[in-house]
């Protein structure tokens, strides 16, 4: 088999089309294999390294343009989609609110949205690039577009941040510097003298390390212990994407083996098995698995997708010339060029052929390298300081020590992706006026639509700094703004992270100095989490438990629910003291004691021990217990009812439940608020059972209309704001007849499932 690697692609001299033509037209003559082992295997020689002129004559050797044509086609599409989605065009107007009051995240302060129209025209600008990616039409130009937009919206919002997104972002800088549209392309056609020309081989070397990174760097940071040992993301082997694996195995194994532990080898090994020859097929089946089951189990936009199609990159770059060949004649015009014609490009070295009168006596010619010019040893010092930087930004937070927390980093561009879950038990915002001394609370993610706020100091200090400027609007004088969060990171202790007694209006932060205000993650009490297991391994299906660790010297002020009508507070570690606030009664617990606490009232729990100390809230949601019940006995009576047993006449408030087996279709109007609900629940369940069985066309319709109606309302509000900023607003009643018209959904999603979720009775806060 001809060496050709997988990394350093086909190496075709200026004339080597000539000398295969002239080779396929004389008889064959069988030579020996001359390359070395390393040549074979990695697609150049030891030689190519020993000097400066060297690398960059192997980074710019050249190399078959046709695999990098499909991909920036592919990429340009997938981008196109993914701003109608991910990026919120088809809800821009709800993300930037002209005139109303929010807080935003930018990376730079001095960063903000521009009015709601031009946003609309910056993400047409941003749209038209990514479609002349997709077609490689003004390639340089449309490249520009999308970066530059992309990268502005990207840095505009880091609540939005994640790995996939700053990937997109650092691939549309790759494909600017690289020669993308030297194959299948509407450039290609115009001139002629760039179509199917060569490509430098580093315009691929860049591509291949960077996703090798992203999935290294991925397994390196799942070596934490929480993920090695099933704590990260134990809640996924509950999908019904693992029931093969349920068969086998018990849940618990299912997240620990397949889960983690598949996850953890995938990341470490993908990149490795794609880049070798033997091991590319398996390597592709396992990484297409992997990414079809990310794309139904995470919301991750375009994520899954855009990985897929970055594993072709490493086949030999002539695949698509050999794939397509096999369509038939009548389709290849249509089709991408699968003659094997390359020309020559001056982005590429080639060897220089010198020859004498001795080479006609049967010696064979000198062949030196070409000059080098400026541009081929600028691309190679950017691949090189380009791959430096990639391998070390994940490490750099030694930098900016300002945004760590109780992990490293903004989470975003350290491909540490899924190793940390959190949940949020309490969340707690008090302003004190700075005149009048009054205090009051905030109802928390007040002037803002994100979540993310509350695990980031950075973020954390922006929506202070908003809030105390917000807050004189509503006779609120120097405000000083306090925060009293509580999370639990991998299914630790409900802890606070930041210190509740500091003022972050006007707390200290810098991006290069540690934050003074962050409590520390308590991890000595991780081995707790074994224990948490064993003690919820003994409750019954109605009693629920959260666990809670303190500092000295600090206090936890909670509200219990009316629902939850048996609450205990039991101490696992140090010393307590529980103050019930309406009967002014303080109570002092130590190891193992444990106190009721009355529903519908306040208390406090001050941590007194030395130590941080611990302990755990017993609860029973008793509403939700007695509307079990009632619909146990609702359930069992309908029972009756279908197979005949129920003689007795009901009463006029248990008639829907004939009315509901008569017509299951239709809404049923019932008076009795305990029936209304439980048909509302049959109803859902019936109609959630309905889609998990549903065909695959159905399941594709489904999908399809879904996404039409999404990009239908982003199409038509864009048309609407390019409207506004030509001709300028028209009638306000002519604009809300235009949005309620773009505003139009499918018949089935009338009703969202957060206003169906209203009707639920949950588990009440404690």
């Amino acid at each position: 088999m001809e060496a050709r690697d997988a990394t350093a692609g086909a190496h075709v001299s200026s004339t080597g089309e000539e000398q295969t033509a002239k080779k396929e037209a004389s008889p064959k003559k069988e030579k020996p294999n001359t390359q070395t082992k390393m040549e074979q295997i990695f697609g150049f020689k030891r030689e190519d390294l020993t000097s400066w002129q060297s690398v960059v004559i192997l980074l710019n050797r050249p190399t078959d343009p046709a695999s990098l044509g499909i991909f920036r086609c592919l990429f340009g599409l997938l981008m196109a989609i993914d701003i109608t989605q991910e990026r919120g065009l088809s809800h821009l107007d709800y993300k930037y609110l002209d005139g109303a009051p929010v807080c935003r995240f930018p990376l730079f302060n001095f960063l903000q949205p521009l009015p709601l129209d031009w946003m609309y025209l910056v993400y047409v600008v941003m749209f038209l690039g990514a479609l002349g990616i997709m077609l490689g039409c003004c390639y340089r130009l449309s490249c520009l577009m999308f970066i530059s937009t992309y990268w502005y919206i990207f840095f505009l919002d880091k609540t939005a941040w994640n790995n996939h997104s700053y990937l997109y972002g650092l691939i549309g800088f790759q494909l600017t510097l690289m020669d993308g549209n030297r194959y299948w392309s509407i450039d290609g056609l115009r001139r002629p003298s760039i179509r199917n020309a060569h490509v430098p081989l580093w315009n691929y070397t860049v591509l291949r390390v960077q996703i090798l990174i992203v999935y290294f760097i991925a397994g390196i940071k799942k070596l934490d212990a929480d993920w090695v040992e099933g704590y990260s993301m134990s809640y996924l082997a509950h999908h019904w994407l693992f029931d093969p694996f349920k068969v086998i195995l018990p849940v618990e194994f299912v997240s620990l083996v397949v889960v983690h532990g598949g996850g953890l080898v995938l990341d470490l090994t993908a990149g490795y098995l794609l880049f070798f020859d033997i091991t590319r097929p398996y390597a592709f089946f396992f990484v297409s698995y992997f990414h079809c089951m990310n794309s139904q189990l995470f919301s991750i936009g375009m994520f899954p997708y855009t990985m897929l199609a970055t594993s072709p990159l490493f086949c030999y770059p002539d695949w698509p010339r050999r794939f397509f060949s096999h369509f038939p004649e009548c389709l290849r015009v249509a089709l991408p060029i699968t003659k094997h014609n390359i020309e020559s490009s001056t982005s590429c070295v080639y060897p220089e052929v010198h020859t004498t009168s001795i080479e006609r006596q049967g010696v064979p010619p000198v062949t030196k390298p070409s000059k080098l010019r400026l541009r081929q040893k600028l691309g190679a010092i950017f691949t090189i300081l380009y791959i430096i930087e990639q391998f070390f930004l994940p490490y750099s937070h030694f930098i900016t020590q300002g945004y760590n927390n109780w992990t490293n980093g903004l989470y975003g561009y350290s491909w540490d992706m899924m190793v940390h879950s959190r949940s949020h038990q309490h969340v707690k915002i008090t302003y004190k006026d700075g005149k009048t001394g009054e205090i009051g609370y905030l109802n928390p993610g007040v002037f803002t639509q994100s979540r993310r706020w509350k695990d980031h100091g950075d973020m954390l200090k922006q929506y202070a700094t908003c809030l105390s400027q917000l807050l004189p609007r509503y006779n609120i004088s120097d405000p000083e703004i306090y925060f009293d969060i509580w999370v639990s990171i991998n299914e630790r202790f409900q802890q606070r992270i930041f210190d509740p007694r500091v003022d972050i209006v006007k707390a200290d932060w810098s991006p290069f100095r540690p934050n003074p205000w962050l409590m520390p993650l308590l991890v000595d009490l991780s081995p707790w989490r074994t224990k948490f297991q064993e003690i919820e391994g003994t409750l019954d299906n109605q009693t629920e438990i959260v666990f809670i660790a303190d500092f000295p010297g600090l206090h936890l002020e909670n509200f219990v629910s009316e629902d939850l009508g048996n609450t205990s507070i039991q101490v696992l570690q140090g010393k307590v003291n529980v103050e019930i606030v309406e009967e002014k009664k303080n109570y002092t617990l130590q190891l193992g004691e444990q106190i009721k606490v009355p529903a519908g009232a306040y208390h406090k729990v001050y941590t007194l021990s030395e130590t941080p100390s611990c302990y755990m809230y017993i609860y029973v949601n008793t509403t939700e217990a007695a509307l079990q019940e009632n619909f146990t006995k609702l359930f069992e009576l309908q029972e009756r009812i279908r197979n005949g047993t129920e003689t007795e006449p009901l009463p006029p408030e248990l008639q829907p439940l004939i009315a509901a087996d008569d017509d299951e279709g239709s809404e049923v109007n019932a008076t009795d608020p305990v029936v209304k609900l439980f048909l509302k629940r049959q109803r859902r369940m019936r109609e959630v059972k309905k889609r998990r069985e549903a065909g695959a066309l159905e399941r594709l319709e489904r999908f399809a209309v879904k996404k039409y109606y999404a990009i239908r309302r982003g199409f038509l509000m864009t048309v609407i704001a390019l409207r506004n900023l030509v001709v300028g607003l028209p009638p306000l009643e002519q604009l809300t007849r235009e949005v309620a018209f773009a505003n139009m959904k499918e018949p089935q999603a009338e009703t969202s499932q957060d206003e169906r979720l209203k009707d639920e009775l949950g588990h009440g806060e404690l």
